[in-house]
C-alpha cells in the first residue's frame, strides 16, 4: 500500500511539473528559440547553394599543342556546401573567406597522352618549376641548395649518369635537400642522332645509377641540350618516363651578369613556367633575388612533378566587406 501512494506521488507531481503556467512558458520558449535557429541556418544553407555556381571553376583537359605538344590538365573547382555551411553556421552569414572547395578531376590526362616532349605545364596554373641540370659545376652546388631552403623552394635536379656515378656524396646531397631527381642521360650525348637502342642504353644506365645510389627512381627525362626526336620520348615512356624541355632559359652558361639574367626571366616568365638552369656561377648569385621576384607576382615554385600534375593551386580569398 505505501508504495503504491509513494507511486501515485511521483507521478502527481510530474504532472504538476508539466502542467504549471510557468512550464508551459519555458516550452513555449525553447520551441521559439529552436524555429529560429533553424529557420536561420536553413536561410544561410541556401545561400551558400544559390551562391555556389558564381565560384566554380571547370576543369581543363590535357592535350597536345601544335607549337607546345604535351600540355597537362588542371583540376577544376566547386564549393562543398555542407562543409561550407558548417565553418559559417557560427557566425550565422555568408563569408567568402570560407568557403570549403572540392577539386573537379580533368577527363583527360597527360598519361593518356602519346609520348611527347613536356615543354611547360598548364597555362593556367600560377607555378613555375626550375630545371637544374647537372653535370658539372660542382663547387655552385651548395650555395643554391642553401638558398633554396632559404626560400623554402624545391626543384628537380635533372643529374647526369656520369656525374652521379663520380660524385655519389653530392646526388645524395641533393635527394637529402628534399628536391626531385631526374635522368638527364649517361653521357650527355647528342639524343636525336642516336639510334634506338642507344636511346635505351643511356636512359637505362642512368635511371640505374641515379636508383642505386640516392634511392629514388626518376620520373622525367631532360635530353641534353634540348637535343630531341620522337624516339627520345617513346623511349623515355617505356621506363615511365615523361620527357621535359623548357619554356624560360637563363642562359647561364654564358655566365651572365645577375641583373641581366634575372631580367631575361623575369621578361619570359608565365604560368606553367619551366626554367632551365645549372649549378653556375651567375646562376648562384642570381638565385636569391631571383626566387624573391618570381613569389613577389604571385607564383609558386615547386618540382616537376608537382608543376604538371593537375593539383590546383587554390588562390587566396580576397576579404570582403560582408556587410556589403
Amino acid at each position: 500500500m505505501k508504495k503504491l501512494s509513494y507511486i501515485v506521488a511521483i507521478l502527481m507531481g510530474a504532472w504538476l511539473l508539466v502542467s504549471n503556467p510557468f512550464s508551459d512558458h519555458y516550452l513555449s520558449y525553447l520551441k521559439a528559440e529552436s524555429i529560429t535557429v533553424s529557420t536561420s541556418e536553413d536561410s544561410l544553407y541556401r545561400v551558400i547553394v544559390e551562391k555556389a555556381p558564381e565560384y566554380e571553376v571547370k576543369p581543363v583537359d590535357a592535350k597536345m599543342d601544335p607549337v607546345w605538344k604535351a600540355i597537362p590538365g588542371y583540376n577544376g573547382m566547386k564549393v562543398n556546401v555542407d562543409k561550407s555551411y558548417k565553418k559559417m553556421k557560427k557566425e550565422g552569414k555568408f563569408s567568402e573567406n570560407l568557403l570549403v572547395f572540392d577539386e573537379l578531376n580533368p577527363k583527360v590526362h597527360l598519361s593518356e597522352l602519346p609520348p611527347a616532349a613536356i615543354y611547360k605545364g598548364n597555362p593556367e596554373k600560377p607555378m613555375v618549376s626550375f630545371i637544374i641540370n647537372v653535370a658539372w659545376g660542382n663547387e655552385y652546388l651548395s650555395d643554391m641548395l642553401s638558398t633554396l631552403k632559404k626560400h623554402h623552394v624545391t626543384a628537380t635536379f635533372f643529374l647526369e649518369g656520369r656525374w652521379v656515378k663520380n660524385h655519389p656524396e653530392l646526388a645524395k646531397m641533393i635527394v637529402e635537400a628534399g628536391h626531385e631527381v631526374g635522368n638527364h642521360s649517361f653521357t650527355h650525348p647528342d639524343m636525336k642522332s642516336l639510334s634506338v637502342s642507344r636511346i635505351h642504353d643511356e636512359i637505362k644506365r642512368t635511371n640505374e645509377v641515379i636508383e642505386a645510389t640516392t634511392g629514388e627512381k626518376p620520373r622525367w627525362f631532360a635530353p641534353p641540350s634540348g637535343s630531341y626526336k620522337e624516339d627520345v620520348a617513346k623511349v623515355a615512356s617505356v621506363y615511365g618516363l615523361g620527357t621535359v624541355m623548357w619554356s624560360v632559359d637563363t642562359i647561364d652558361w654564358k655566365k651572365p651578369a645577375p641583373d641581366a639574367l634575372i631580367q631575361r626571366v623575369t621578361g619570359k616568365l608565365h604560368n606553367g613556367a619551366m626554367i632551365l638552369m645549372h649549378p653556375t656561377d651567375s646562376t648562384a648569385k642570381s638565385l636569391d633575388r631571383l626566387i624573391s621576384e618570381i613569389k613577389a607576382k604571385d607564383m609558386e615554385i615547386g618540382t616537376v612533378s608537382k608543376l604538371l600534375s593537375e593539383e590546383r593551386i587554390m588562390e587566396k580569398n580576397k576579404d570582403k566587406d560582408e556587410d556589403s
